[in-house]
């Protein structure tokens, strides 16, 4: 199997995210990545598939990926029966970060316990 076949879910991902400006090469056997995510949750995103599927071995692969929103982790548009803890467990792995995303969205929320369908809140970096 080739390098490039190897990760090709990770290029797909990639492609999937809307990554810009991207690059892959093959060089001695090593696949060069490069490009910029929107957010840090999507660079790590791509990082985690990476992991996934080199098993820890980064010896094939090599990957630098930027990120053009530095201010926030990501944006988030909620859904149906969501709340800010369920979206605070699933940036941040804590249900009690939702005070941080709360407060990151203070100008379009007024109380924690009310958010809606369409809105695009903040998740900040923490």
């Amino acid at each position: 199997m080739s390098v490039k076949a190897k990760y090709q879910d990770v290029l797909d991902l990639a492609e999937g995210l809307g990554v810009k400006d991207g690059k892959v090469a093959v060089e001695d056997g090593i696949l060069k990545v490069k490009g910029m995510a929107a957010t840090h949750y999507e660079k790590n995103i791509i990082w985690d598939k990476i992991k996934e599927i080199s098993n820890g071995d980064l010896s094939d692969i090599k990957a630098n990926i930027t990120v053009e929103d530095e201010t926030v982790y990501h944006r988030h548009t909620v859904k149906s029966g969501e709340s800010l803890s369920l979206i605070a467990k699933h940036y941040y792995g804590d249900l009690m970060k939702y005070k941080e995303i709360f407060a990151a969205n203070t100008d379009l929320l007024k109380s924690p316990d009310v958010i809606h369908p369409d809105q695009v809140l903040v998740i900040p970096n923490l």
